[in-house]
């Protein structure tokens, strides 16, 4: 006989639901008032196309029906071949599960789909990137077929009845796939290569996230408000050291659980108080990690040195946890939490209301918001190897970033994530270019003259990187060019669509206000460049002199020589192009050579040297000194490093304006690939390993993700920029 009063009476005792590593801050039920602000952020946020027509959902639904359906055949006929019984054959299964913005149901109109294939243990990824592929093809829906078999986490790209949609590969140590899978077990990932483990990943995060959070509905609602937030005011790049999907979707489901019974309105403004206050770098959890003993290499700072050195730790929540934000560096952390600040501040306003929700997704004016600007230009002779060309160079961008932070004049380095098509160097000649551009916060020195900021280190060795990143993965054509300059705010509009910068002045808001208090005023309009034409382009058109170096070979660049130039005597001035004006002769012959101290300009900057820091804990961004000859400088000047005393860029000095002067130099090496090169490379490496504190070390090892010197010779031409500022 049943006892239908026992089970009531244990519910009611029971607990409610914890969700999270620490209890929730407050279990306050919605007001009215709160109601009717979620509304009005709903209808604020429809002008934005942040949700999607019924209509194109069901055409979502029906697309990804015929992928299953298609799955579930290939993988029939693929069983069929391997003279599998008939009973496992009529019931082996497949199926395709989504991920990433779709499946957490925040997708916006015209979003692509993240999907995975999984299949059984007798279903080869050979199979999939085959058998499949040609039974796409043959299908008349299928448009922009292509197979990235090599990616790190090997994909399939195809146009679906015009819904783009990415198919990952996964294949379980199952016989069978049945419906009801559930791809959170831990112990599906057991005896699976590395690939199909991180191709699971994305699918095993999104369950979890959406299991971990009290109201799905308020999560999805407030997701949508803060990625649209986040896109708008350009920190929405994990590529570029902001935060991706994935982060924004865990900060939101981490303000949930801290807040479980509030609406959207005021999980917005709580998301924002909460990371605007957050103490970084300690880790952002949803859950607490669990050890699954399947040796699989998970974020953990007490065993892997490296995780303890990462900024703005956001940890995913499924087994082998890991940092979604790896990328993220001291400038774009800075960057998004002056943001939340600003968030916070309009947030306040709109719960007071003082302010409407359209307030939180005005765009700031980025090129209203510093006075200084790397513009690079990626550029390649055709289509498609401008495609490959920009998705490398992007790839890499956050490396210069991480180069300009450690320049010791530099405060902040912002790169927008928003790319633009770039002008053409030929008007006759076809060329495909794509542009970003890079905000610079230079330092407050205080009691100097003259200041010479040097970037050629920084700049050249991210376009090293580049090339022979694109060299060794075989991308690399002729013609293929990387150009880094320098650009003043007043310059901007010669380079960008007049539409972009009129756009963003309307919308300006005081969220523009960051970091420019304490930024150094160059007065002169100069566009000093500093283009690195393509190693091949370099061969035909710069010859090599060797009278001057036996051997023919460079020195090996270092961080301890950067100011790899030919001296004082060589250098030549440049002045603006935009007024026509050429620069004068450029020596490219001679073998380079570090400046001797006393060949620099007297100022009281380069003559000293920066004072002697304790290594903090989180911190892996040591200061570079801008001159090769560290021991032979005195003391630097304290630099002011508060980032939030700075303020609006549009500011006057008072102080009075700087001058700029501008050297441009020009220089080629030749790297050579024999064993000579390679030991001499190996020696200035252990040489500078042994003087480079731990912590930069240990983020030199994360960014140089690029194989040795090719074995081929490349010449690069070396241009350097130079910018003497005088108060």
């Amino acid at each position: 006989m049943p006892f239908p009063i026992a089970n009531p009476v244990q519910t009611s005792q029971q607990p409610p639901k914890h969700y999270g590593i620490t209890s929730p801050i407050s279990l306050a039920l919605p007001k009215e008032v709160d109601l009717a602000l979620t509304q009005k952020l709903t209808e604020a946020l429809k002008p934005y196309g942040v949700f999607e027509e019924e209509l194109e959902l069901q055409r979502r639904i029906l697309v990804l029906g015929k992928l299953n359906t298609l799955v579930k055949e290939w993988i029939k006929d693929i069983s069929e071949t391997k003279n599998l019984p008939m009973s496992i054959i009529e019931n082996v299964g497949g199926k395709i599960f989504t991920f990433g913005s779709y499946r957490l149901g925040v997708h916006t109109k015209g979003a692509d789909i993240d999907a995975l294939c999984v299949a059984p243990r007798h279903v080869e990824r050979a199979d999939f990137f085959s058998s499949f592929y040609e039974k796409l093809k043959e299908q008349e829906e299928v448009k922009d077929l292509r197979a990235v078999e090599e990616a790190f986490v090997p994909v399939i790209k195809l146009s679906f009845d015009g819904i783009e949609i990415d198919i990952l590969f996964a294949r379980l140590a199952l016989q069978t796939i049945p419906e009801d899978l559930d791809l959170r077990d831990d112990g599906l990932l057991k005896n699976l290569d590395i690939r199909c483990i991180r191709s699971l990943n994305g699918c095993r995060v999104t369950d979890e996230i959406l299991h971990l959070v009290p109201n799905i509905e308020n999560f999805r609602l407030t997701l949508r408000a803060i990625k649209l937030w986040a896109k708008r005011h350009n920190i929405y790049s994990n590529i570029l050291g902001f935060l991706g999907g994935v982060s924004w979707a865990m900060l939101v489901a981490r303000t949930c659980q801290l807040y479980p019974n509030a609406v959207a309105s005021t999980l917005v403004h709580k998301f924002f108080l909460v990371f605007s206050k957050w103490e970084w770098p300690n880790p952002v959890l949803l859950k607490q990690p669990e050890d699954c003993n399947l040796n699989l290499p998970v974020w953990d700072p007490r065993v892997t040195p490296s995780d303890r050195y990462h900024l703005m730790p956001i940890i995913t929540p499924a087994y082998p946890q890991q940092n979604s934000t790896y990328n993220v560096s001291v400038s774009t952390r800075a960057v998004m939490i002056d943001e939340f600040k600003q968030g916070l501040a309009i947030t306040d306003e709109i719960l007071q209301n003082k302010a409407e929700w359209s307030k939180l997704f005005e765009a700031p004016n980025f090129f209203q918001k510093y006075k200084h600007y790397i513009v690079l230009l990626a550029s390649a002779p055709t289509e498609k190897q401008h495609l490959e060309w920009v998705g490398l160079v992007e790839s890499k961008i956050r490396i210069l970033v991480g180069n300009l932070e450690k320049n010791e004049f530099i405060t902040l380095a912002h790169v927008n994530p928003q790319s633009f098509p770039g002008p053409k160097e030929d008007v006759e000649k076809e060329e495909f270019s794509t542009m970003w551009v890079i905000g610079i916060v230079f330092k407050k020195m205080e009691g100097s003259e003259n200041l010479n900021v040097d970037l050629t280190y920084d700049i050249q060795s991210f376009t090293d990187t580049v090339y022979r990143q694109a060299i060794s993965s075989k991308l690399f054509e002729p013609d293929m060019k990387i150009t880094a300059m320098h650009v003043k705010r007043k310059q901007l509009h010669q380079l960008l669509p007049k539409l972009v910068i009129q756009k963003r002045r309307k919308h300006s808001t005081e969220g523009s206000r960051l970091l420019n208090e304490s930024s150094l005023d160059l007065s002169l309009d100069s566009d000093n460049s500093m283009s690195i034409p393509s190693p091949t382009a370099a061969l035909k058109t710069c010859p090599l002199n060797h009278a001057t170096n036996p051997t023919g070979h460079s020195p090996v660049p270092s961080v301890t020589n950067p100011l790899d130039t030919q001296g004082k005597n060589d250098a030549v001035g440049s002045t603006d192009s935009t007024r026509g004006v050429s620069n004068g002769q450029r020596s490219a012959s001679t073998v380079p050579k570090p400046i001797p101290l006393h060949a620099l300009p007297s100022t009281q900057a380069t003559n000293r040297t920066l004072p002697q820091t304790e290594t903090p804990t989180p911190k892996p961004a040591v200061k570079r000194t801008g001159s090769p000859l560290m021991e032979e400088r005195g003391k630097k000047p304290k630099m002011e490093e508060d980032l939030s005393a700075e303020t609006d860029g549009t500011a006057v000095d008072t102080e009075g304006r700087l001058s700029e002067e501008v050297v441009i130099q020009e220089e080629m090496t030749e790297f050579q690939g024999d064993s000579k090169l390679h030991e001499e490379a190996k020696d200035s490496e252990d040489k500078m390993t042994a003087s480079v504190p731990v912590t930069q070390r240990v983020l030199n090892t994360e960014l140089s993700d690029v194989p040795h010197l090719p074995p081929n010779p490349i010449p690069v031409v070396k241009n350097s920029i130079k910018l003497r500022l005088s108060r």
